[in-house]
């Protein structure tokens, strides 16, 4: 026998499994005691302790993960943050009561923002001058925070006027301008996802938007921040649509939407977040159904003159990257990914490969990524798959909800002619 091995043979087993007296008689005590008899020398013993549980080995978190602030009213989905450090979040109008969509996060509670008058709908403004439902708000390469407003309160359809973008001052709280994205682009059933800003194309730059709708077509939509202009590439391309095998597995169980009354439906949410490369020649994109990562030429995307069939070749299949809320990308080549599958955020190196910046089993479907200009990683945590919608009406979400962030050594990337500071 080999060194250090431990010593063991079968026949006591057989034994005592031969004996019908003992079989009768032996105690489950006696048989551990029969059976560390019939094994000698390093093996382990069957008892086990009364601190059992803080003995046996455990998942390892990674990374380190900061709570900045704690929410007890509506979901938060979308983040900024801007250049001197002001934060910003919003609350689309999901079926919460939502006194703001947009608001400012400082000094220990929430403002609204720009103003509480253009978040007050629908007894307010006209929904072609109010803030509707915004589901992203984000810090465009000009230092100007762009609301990206969905115009589809409670998922219910796209109102007239609804969708929109909408240009802010984060200095003074002026409201810029705000661009319409009409029905011809932001469909009946539209939802529009994220936003990104490449400034140096065009006259004024122009926007992409994902549209990530549940019932109607998936695609990317371009808006020519100049003219106003907009128009939808990859329409209902198999990209940006849901993967229909795709079931995600959320605390260690299927994700179907289960509302009382009904046959269960596939979680069926087509792309979502968004990230460009540093050099603005490629726009990343991830379906929220879906473990996939893809790129797209932004040269194809606007061309004008090029059929959508032409745009989809540039397609790229990235593999699969986990499921994921939202995504970022830094100066330095990296894409930023949220896991809700595994209460992560990750991040794709150029070369392909992944690594863990944060696992922590607080991180309950982590949303919307932003990455600051001192490079902290602002992430929002909101509980998504606990929704009634999800569990035959019940409501499964613990408050507070949260923001989150981790440190990085990235630069977000401003695409833009001007000085970025």
């Amino acid at each position: 026998m080999a060194p250090g091995r431990a010593r063991c043979t079968f026949a006591p087993i057989a034994m005592v499994r031969g004996s019908a007296y003992l079989n009768r008689r032996l105690t489950t005590a006696a048989l551990i005691a029969v059976l560390s008899v019939a094994c000698r020398g390093k093996s382990s013993s069957t008892h086990v302790p009364p601190d059992a549980t803080t003995i046996l080995p455990q998942e390892n978190p990674a990374g380190t993960v900061e709570v900045k602030a704690m929410f007890y009213g509506p979901m938060p989905t979308g983040v900024t943050v801007s250049r001197d450090n002001r934060i910003f979040v919003s609350f689309p109008r999901w079926g919460d009561p939502v006194e703001f969509t947009v608001a400012e996060v400082r000094d220990g509670g929430l403002y609204p923002f720009p103003n509480n008058q253009i978040n007050q709908w629908p007894n307010g403004l006209p929904a072609d001058k109010a803030l509707i439902s915004v589901k992203s708000i984000v810090l465009g390469p000009n230092n100007r925070l762009w609301a990206l407003d969905t115009g589809n309160p409670r998922f219910e359809g796209v109102i007239d006027g609804g969708p929109k973008l909408v240009a802010i001052d984060p200095s003074s709280g002026s409201v810029i301008e705000s661009i319409a994205l009409p029905p011809t682009v932001a469909l009946p059933d539209s939802y529009l996802g994220d936003v990104r800003f490449d400034l140096r194309r065009g006259t004024r730059g122009l926007a992409f938007i994902t549209d990530a709708s549940m019932k109607g077509p998936n695609g990317i939509i371009v808006v020519d921040l100049a003219s106003g202009r907009s128009w939808r590439r990859l329409n209902d391309h198999p990209s940006t649509k849901a993967d229909p095998r795709f079931i995600p597995f959320v605390e260690a169980r299927e994700l179907w939407l289960r509302r009382p009354g009904k046959p269960r439906q596939p979680f069926s949410v087509g792309a979502n977040g968004l990230a460009l490369s540093p050099d603005g020649k490629r726009l990343y994109y991830s379906p929220l159904a879906s473990r996939k990562l893809y790129a797209v030429s932004v040269d194809a995307l606007v061309n004008e003159s090029l059929p959508d069939s032409e745009v989809a070749k540039t397609v790229e299949d990235l593999g699969e990257n986990g499921a994921s809320s939202g995504l970022e990308s830094d100066e330095q080549g990296h894409v930023y990914l949220t896991n809700y599958e595994h209460n992560a955020v990750m991040r794709r190196n150029a070369d392909g490969t992944f690594e863990t910046l944060v696992h922590d089993s607080r991180i309950l479907w982590p949303d919307t990524l932003c990455l600051a200009q001192d490079g902290w990683l602002y992430f929002t945590v909101n509980q998504l798959h606990r929704q009634p919608q999800f569990h035959n009406g019940h409501d499964e979400r613990v408050r507070p909800y949260a923001l989150m962030r981790v440190k990085t050594n990235g630069r977000p990337v401003r695409l833009t002619t001007a000085p970025v500071l």
